[in-house]
């Protein structure tokens, strides 16, 4: 009899702790932020440029918005064509955001060398203080920008994280609405294989 109260006592428990857990989950930003991170860590959320869905109806001066960098200095998209221009929408309250950032800072560091790559980390936090706070406590060297106006639908409709890919020519060729894993050889190949092509073939990846 006491083998069976302390058998459904540890049941009890495990239970408790397993239900514990799910809410921290749940309710924690950082909590979430580190489970996606393993996730991403394991090899999922692997970003990719598929050729399977061309997109070529959309003009690229349709496209263009303009971001500011902490000084308030302004740089149109419009100005970056000739190169391929990468941007990522993020926030630190985003817990997807937090989990694909050292993916981001990784290939950054990796790439930023390339002449004919551009990369615009764009943070929709309120509190630009906050955002550099955070990137700095990370150790992350990626540049702090913010939006100047509005941004096209098409590049960014409200969903954290959203990261595109625009070709030399302006157009988009990479749209993902969510986490990526964006710092794996396959992608970083697919970046520098756009920004050392003047003319060619561009794609979108579809949301998923």
């Amino acid at each position: 009899m006491t083998k069976l109260v302390n058998k459904k006592n540890l049941q009890r428990a495990g239970n408790f702790l397993f239900w514990g857990l799910l809410i921290v989950l749940l309710i924690n930003t950082d909590a979430k932020a580190w489970l996606l991170k393993q996730l991403v860590n394991v090899g999922l959320f692997k970003a990719e440029i598929k050729k399977e869905a061309p997109l070529a109806d959309v003009p690229a001066d349709r496209l263009s918005f303009a971001v500011r960098d902490e000084s308030g200095k302004a740089v149109s998209t419009a100005d970056l064509r000739g190169k391929v221009v990468f941007i990522n929408f993020w926030a630190t309250w985003c817990p997807p955001c937090r989990a694909e950032m050292s993916s981001l800072n990784d290939m950054y560091n990796e790439l930023k060398g390339d002449s004919n790559l551009v990369f615009l980390f764009i943070s929709e936090d309120d509190n630009a203080a906050k955002a550099k706070r955070y990137l700095q406590d990370k150790g992350f060297s990626m540049p702090l920008l913010a939006r100047s106006g509005t941004v096209p639908p098409e590049i960014f409709s409200g969903t954290l994280p959203t990261t595109v890919v625009l070709n030399r020519e302006g157009k988009l060729v990479y749209r993902n609405e969510g986490i990526g894993a964006y710092n794996h050889a396959t992608f970083k190949a697919q970046l520098k294989s756009l920004a050392s092509v003047k003319d060619g073939v561009y794609f979108m990846r579809k949301r998923i």
